[in-house]
């Protein structure tokens, strides 16, 4: 199954907050969220609001669309390896 946008970006956010050697309580404290919230977001359980992500990404020391097109990088990562998969289950 490919990934859908929401549960790419939160890898993505998952990915850049064990790039810092953070806990997602770290992460929650920096970004003003609950941490219950960050981990529901990690998972692609939610979808975070513009607001939501801003913070997000200025905690990771990113821009908001950077932290997106990590996103976006890693849904085409999952999608390319879900087709490679299925090209040689054939």
């Amino acid at each position: 199954m490919t990934p859908t946008l929401v549960e790419s970006f939160g890898i993505a956010v998952r990915r850049q907050r064990d790039a810092l050697g953070w806990s997602q309580e770290l992460l929650a404290e920096r970004a003003d969220l609950n941490r219950s919230y960050v981990g529901e977001v990690e998972r692609g359980r939610v979808i975070p609001s513009l607001v939501t992500i801003e913070k997000l990404a200025q905690a990771l020391g990113l821009s908001p669309h950077a932290l997106l097109q990590l996103g976006e990088q890693v849904g085409q990562s999952r999608r390319a390896h879900g087709i490679n998969l299925a090209a040689i289950a054939c």
